[in-house]
């Protein structure tokens, strides 16, 4: 039985780093909540303003980062509670995206729904250049219902 444990941000992002399976911690976030199955911590979900400007309307916050041990329901688990809690704080928006090669299951049985989808790419452009850490392929966007 999985129960929702607090966790600092700082936790949220050494646990990401040893268990997210293509990228590093965030830059930042808002808040980040753990799954514990009463024991240790499985999962954690990291919630930050939107990436995108163009949905950086401070109404929209979006899950940056969700990694698990592998344990079995946490990703569903995490990401209902990530839309309970991003409501009750008042966002009116809550998006995440995900690579076209993951299958998005955990999504939809957290009820959430595939909303659009991005090219991928860089983020590198000459006026400022970066070093691309993360993989460039297509993502689907997610969105949880908020009403």
């Amino acid at each position: 039985m999985l129960r929702l444990e607090p966790v600092t941000i700082s936790e949220a992002k050494r646990f990401v780093k040893r268990f997210h399976r293509h990228h590093q911690p965030p830059q930042g976030a808002l808040f980040a909540i753990g799954a514990s199955d009463g024991e240790q911590i499985v999962g954690v979900a990291i919630i930050g303003r939107p990436v995108a400007r163009m949905n950086q309307d401070g109404y929209t916050a979006e899950v940056t980062r969700l990694a698990t041990d592998g344990t079995h329901n946490a990703c569903s688990f995490l990401y209902g509670a990530a839309r309970r809690a991003a409501k009750d704080l008042g966002y009116r928006r809550l998006i995440t995206y995900i690579l076209q090669s993951e299958p998005g299951t955990s999504l939809r049985a957290a009820g959430w729904e595939l909303t659009g989808e991005t090219a991928g790419g860089s983020w590198s452009v000459p006026s400022r250049r970066r070093v691309d850490k993360h993989p460039l392929q297509a993502k689907f966007r997610f969105e949880a219902p908020m009403g």
